[in-house]
């Protein structure tokens, strides 16, 4: 899994406190092998880098260039904003694109604009929205609004967002029979005002609550919308304590023109030795 034989150069990168490894692979020397285990390897916290995902940017036809993104456990992801936040900073950085660029995901083209260093991404409309759908896990009912923001979330409202569950009953939820195969993200919201959420989110890939998820914040101000509950832009504050701020355009109850804009963090540049995934 070596770049001809050298060391392998990476960047790590935050977007509110959901964190990735990215590597620029546009020469595509980074030998395809088994990906998902390095991925796993690479991202587990205390004994190698530790994130929440893997990204490699290679070559496109169709926009600047195509992303391939991994969740930590080393499934494949469609989209996922705050990556694709930090990925255009990075991008204008290292002169891979201009100030306003396009990149290919499997959920399709992103466009993003870089402004003073704070990246806006403008991600795909949504589709097959459903609101106030009950579940029943464990015991508890819950009604949930389920949505696909480039990856499919749930997102309910809860009145006590500081001590609730949000890992135990976000992996209930999650894997619960409604959303298999393949679940689903889980976003627990809590609405402080007509413009302004707090949530919380358990992602699947990463099985766990992380402190930001972009599509997710996304899918809960889109749900708090569609309940007329606020009105754009609306400023998402997430666990980790920042602040997203999202805009959208909604018509004859369709959304458009979504953007996610928020700042993002260049931790460090470095190398992977071959311990770091073996």
């Amino acid at each position: 899994m070596k770049k001809s034989g050298a060391k392998i150069e990476f960047y790590k990168m935050s977007g509110s406190g959901n964190d990735f490894i990215i590597i620029d692979n546009r020469d595509l020397s980074l030998d395809d092998g088994d990906l998902p285990a390095f991925t796993r390897r690479l991202c587990a916290r205390k004994v190698s880098v530790g994130a929440d995902g893997l990204l490699l940017i290679e070559p496109s036809s169709r926009a600047d260039f195509k992303w391939r993104f991994f969740n930590s456990d080393g499934s494949v992801a469609e989209m996922c904003g705050n990556a694709a936040r930090c990925v255009a900073r990075l991008a204008h950085l290292k002169g891979i694109a201009g100030r306003n660029l396009s990149f290919e995901t499997l959920a399709g083209i992103i466009k993003a604009e870089i402004k003073n260093d704070v990246p806006k991404v403008k991600l795909t409309d949504p589709s097959a929205m459903t609101l106030g759908e009950k579940i029943i896990t464990d015991g508890r009912e819950f009604v949930v609004d389920i949505l696909n923001t480039g990856v499919p979330h749930t997102v309910t409202f809860v009145d006590d967002l500081a001590s609730f569950e949000v890992v135990h009953w976000g992996r209930k939820i999650r894997f619960h029979e409604k959303f298999q195969p393949k679940g689903s993200n889980v976003n627990f919201s809590l609405v402080l005002g007509r413009h302004k959420l707090k949530v919380r989110t358990y992602e699947r890939g990463v099985e766990n609550e992380t402190l930001a998820c972009g599509t997710g914040d996304v899918a809960a101000v889109l749900a708090a919308a569609q309940r007329n509950l606020v009105d754009s832009p609306v400023d998402v504050v997430v666990q980790s304590g920042e602040t997203l701020r999202v805009y959208f355009r909604r018509a004859d109850n369709r959304f458009a023109e979504i953007y996610l804009e928020g700042r993002v963090k260049i931790v460090y540049q470095g190398f992977l030795f071959d311990e770091a995934y073996k």
